[in-house]
C-alpha cells in the first residue's frame, strides 16, 4: 500500500516536472509565469535528489541554463541561476554535468557586468559555489578561467569598512554578497584541499587582517575567520606568510578583546571561541610560531575561556587543542600554562570528562607538560645557580684581590730573603776560594817533593803517582783498588769541610765497584774550583776530562805532575783572554774515547784551552818519563813490595806482580 502511494507520488512530480516546463517554454513573454514557474520546480527539487535527476533526464536542466543566460529579464536570470544552484547542490550527477568551463564564463560575466544588480551577482556566486564544493574539477576551472581572481576582487569591493550598518537594506545586500563570496573562497580552498587555489587567495590576508581591526562584530569575525582557517590549513607556506603579515598578532587582539566582552555577552564567548579555532589552523604544522602568541598572553586567556559552561564539548576540544600546540615547543607559553594553573585543570578536564575526543586532547597537553616540566626544572636550577655563581664571583674576585696583596707582600718579603742569601753566598765563596788558595799551595808542596826524588828509585815513585795522600795500591786483574792511609785522612777531611758538597761516588772500580781516594780528591778539587762562575772550561767539562785522565790512561799517567798543572789551571782560568776559547776536548762531551783517541783529538785540534794544554803535556812528559823506566824493571818490582801496607800471600802477591808487568809492557809498545 505504502509503495503504491510512494510509486503515485513519484509519477505525480515527474507530471508536475513535465508541466512545469512546458510553462517556461511557453511563457517567454511573461517573465512573472517564469519567475513563478522556476521556484515551483525550485521546491520540488529542493532535497530531492531524485526529482532533480529526473529534470535532467527530461532535458529541463540545460533549458533552465539556456535560460540564464539568453533572458533579458533580471527577475528570470536570478530565478533561473538560484534554482540551478539548487539543483546542482541536491545532485551530483547534475553538478557534473555543468561544471564546465563555460558556465563559469557565463557567471564571469555577470559579475562583471555593470547592468547586473547585487541580487544577480550573489546568485552568480552562489552557483559558482555549488559548482567548486566538494568537487575538484570545479576547484581547477574557477581558477583556470580566472573566475577566482574576480571573486578576490568582490571580497575587496563587495563591502566597504566605513559602512557597516546591516539595518541599511542597501548594505544587507551588500554584505550578503560580500558574506556569499567569503563562503565561496572558503569552498575554493578546502574540500578537497587545493594548495594553488590556497597560494592566491592568501594575497587578501592584508584585507582581512584591517576587517578584523576595525571590526570584531559576529558577522565580519565569523566569514574571515572561517576563510583564513581553510586557507590556511595544512599549508606551511600559507601560513607563514599570515604570519609575516601579522595575521597571528591581530587574532590574539582581537581574541582577547572577545574575552574581555564575554563576561557581559554571550556571543561573545562563541565567537571567541571561532577565533580560537583560526589560530589553532594557524599554528598546527608549525608550533614555532606559537612564539608570537606569547607576548598576547594567549595561552592564559585560552585557560581563562576553558571553564565556561557555555561551551559544548567540540568547542572546549577546540580550546585545549590550541592550548597544545602554542605549549608544544614554545618556552613561554609553557610558563604561562604552569603559571595560571593548566596542569591541574588538563587532569581535572581528563578525570571528569567521559568523551574520548576530549580525553585525547587533554592527554595530548599533559604530555607537553611532562617535557616542559623537565626543561624548566633545568633551566631554573640553571638561573638559580647563574644567580649563586654572580654572587660567588664577587665574592671570590674580593677573596683575590685580598690574596693578591698578600702575594705582593710575600713576594716582597722573598725577594729580601734572595737578596741576603745571594750576599751570604758571594761571601762563602770568597772564604772558600781563599781556602781553594791555601789547599792547592799544600798540592803544589807534595808536587815539589815528587820532582826531589831520586829518578832511579822507580819503585817508589809509582807509589807516589798512584797514591798522592800515600794510598796502598794493590792490582788485580787489571782494575785498580786504592785504600786510604790514615796519614790522607786529616788533610781530605778538612778539604770536605771547606767545600759544600763532595761527589764521593764520582769514580768506581769497572768490576768491584770501590771508590778511589785520587778520585775523591779530584771531585773535592773540582767542586771548590766551581764557584768561579766566570771559569771558561766550566765545572761539569772539567771534572769529566780530569777524570778521564786518571782513568783512562792506562791507569800510569803521574798524579803529581797532573796535580802541579792543574794548579797552573786554576790560577789562570779566569782569564778573560781565554774564557771564550773553546777547543775540541771542550766541545767533545757524551762521546767515547780512550786515552789514545783522546790525546790524538787534542794533537789536531788548532788551539787548546789552558785545561787541556796542560793535560796534553803532563802526557808528554809521563811517556818521557815512562822511557827512563824501561830499564829498572827489577828495582821496580822491590819498590813495590816496599809500599805494600796490607798482609798478602806469596802467590798472589807473584800473579798481581805479572799482570802488572803485562800491562806495562803493553803500553810501552803503544807509546811513542
Amino acid at each position: 500500500m505504502e509503495n503504491q502511494k510512494v510509486q503515485k507520488t513519484q509519477c505525480d512530480v515527474k507530471t508536475d516536472l513535465n508541466l512545469l516546463l512546458e510553462c517556461l517554454k511557453y511563457q517567454m513573454d511573461c517573465p512573472m509565469s517564469q519567475k513563478e514557474a522556476l521556484i515551483t520546480i525550485y521546491s520540488i527539487c529542493q532535497q530531492n535528489s531524485e526529482a532533480s535527476e529526473y529534470l535532467r533526464e527530461i532535458g529541463g536542466l540545460m533549458f533552465i541554463n539556456d535560460l540564464a543566460k539568453s533572458s533579458i529579464h533580471c527577475i528570470v536570470k536570478e530565478a533561473a541561476l538560484f534554482t540551478l544552484g539548487n539543483i546542482i547542490e541536491s545532485n551530483v550527477y547534475c553538478q557534473q554535468t555543468l561544471c564546465t568551463p563555460a558556465l563559469f564564463e557565463d557567471l564571469i560575466s555577470f559579475l562583471m557586468n555593470k547592468d547586473s544588480g547585487v541580487n544577480l551577482k550573489r546568485m552568480s556566486v552562489y552557483v559558482i559555489l555549488v559548482l567548486v564544493s566538494n568537487n575538484k574539477n570545479g576547484q581547477t576551472y574557477v581558477r583556470e578561467t580566472g573566475c577566482i581572481g574576480l571573486l578576490l576582487q568582490l571580497f575587496r569591493t563587495a563591502l566597504s569598512i566605513s559602512e557597516i550598518n546591516l539595518s541599511d537594506e542597501n548594505i544587507n545586500q551588500c554584505y550578503q554578497l560580500w558574506s556569499s563570496v567569503c563562503s565561496t573562497l572558503c569552498a575554493c580552498v578546502n574540500n578537497p584541499q587545493n594548495e594553488d587555489n590556497q597560494k592566491i587567495c592568501c594575497s587578501i590576508f592584508s584585507y582581512a587582517k584591517e576587517w578584523l581591526e576595525s571590526c570584531i562584530e559576529p558577522e565580519i569575525v565569523r566569514p574571515i575567520c572561517s576563510f583564513v582557517g581553510l586557507t590556511v590549513a595544512n599549508n606551511s607556506y600559507v601560513q607563514k606568510y599570515f604570519a609575516s603579515v601579522r595575521g597571528l598578532d591581530t587574532l590574539a587582539k582581537v581574541l582577547t578583546r572577545l574575552l574581555h566582552d564575554s563576561c557581559e555577552s554571550h556571543s561573545s564567548t562563541k565567537l571567541a571561541v571561532v577565533v580560537t579555532k583560526t589560530l589553532d589552523a594557524c599554528i598546527a604544522n608549525d608550533s614555532n610560531m606559537g612564539v608570537v602568541l606569547a607576548k598576547y598572553h594567549t595561552v592564559s586567556e585560552l585557560l581563562k575561556l576553558l571553564p565556561n559552561d557555555t561551551l559544548d564539548t567540540g568547542e572546549k576540544i577546540s580550546v585545549i587543542l590550541t592550548i597544545g600546540h602554542c605549549t608544544e615547543v614554545c618556552e613561554e607559553n609553557q610558563y604561562e600554562l604552569l603559571k595560571n594553573n593548566g596542569l591541574p585543570l588538563m587532569i581535572q578536564v581528563l578525570t571528569e570528562s567521559q568523551d574520548e575526543e576530549l580525553n585525547k586532547a587533554a592527554t595530548f597537553v599533559l604530555q607537553n607538560c611532562k617535557q616542559m616540566t623537565e626543561q624548566l626544572s633545568l633551566k631554573i636550577n640553571e638561573n638559580s645557580l647563574n644567580v649563586n655563581s654572580a654572587e660567588e664571583l664577587k665574592a671570590d674576585t674580593q677573596r683575590r684581590e685580598k690574596t693578591l696583596q698578600d702575594y705582593w707582600k710575600k713576594a716582597k718579603e722573598i725577594l729580601h730573603r734572595i737578596n741576603s742569601i745571594e750576599k751570604e753566598q758571594d761571601d762563602e765563596e770568597r772564604v772558600q776560594r781563599k781556602i781553594f788558595v791555601g789547599r792547592s799551595s799544600e798540592v803544589s808542596t807534595e808536587t815539589s817533593k815528587y820532582h826531589a826524588m831520586n829518578t832511579n828509585d822507580a819503585p817508589n815513585q809509582m807509589g807516589r803517582i798512584y797514591g798522592v795522600h800515600d794510598p796502598q795500591l794493590i792490582c788485580k786483574s787489571n782494575d785498580w783498588i786504592f785504600f786510604s792511609s790514615a796519614n790522607s785522612l786529616p788533610l781530605r777531611s778538612e778539604i770536605l769541610k771547606t767545600v759544600n758538597s763532595v761527589n764521593t761516588s764520582a769514580g768506581h772500580g769497572k768490576q768491584d765497584n770501590v771508590p778511589c781516594s785520587a778520585e775523591l780528591q779530584a771531585d773535592s778539587v773540582l767542586q771548590s774550583h766551581s764557584i768561579n762562575k766566570k771559569t771558561t772550561c766550566g765545572k761539569k767539562q772539567l771534572h769529566f776530562f780530569f777524570f778521564f785522565l786518571l782513568l783512562n790512561l792506562d791507569q800510569h799517567s803521574s798524579y803529581a805532575e797532573i796535580t802541579k798543572e792543574k794548579k797552573g789551571i786554576l790560577s789562570t782560568s779566569s782569564s778573560p783572554r781565554t774564557a771564550d776559547l773553546r777547543c775540541l776536548g771542550c766541545t767533545a762531551q757524551g762521546q767515547s774515547f780512550n786515552s789514545k783517541t783522546f790525546s790524538k783529538m787534542l794533537q789536531t785540534c788548532p788551539y787548546l784551552c789552558d785545561c787541556h794544554k796542560v793535560i796534553l803535556e803532563a802526557e808528554k812528559r809521563y811517556k818521557k818519563e815512562l822511557r827512563k823506566l824501561r830499564f829498572c824493571n827489577s828495582s821496580s818490582y822491590a819498590a813495590y813490595e816496599k809500599i805494600l801496607l796490607t798482609p798478602v800471600n806469596k802467590g798472589r802477591l807473584h800473579r798481581d806482580t805479572s799482570t802488572f808487568q803485562r800491562r806495562k809492557e803493553n803500553f810501552q809498545s803503544k807509546g811513542p
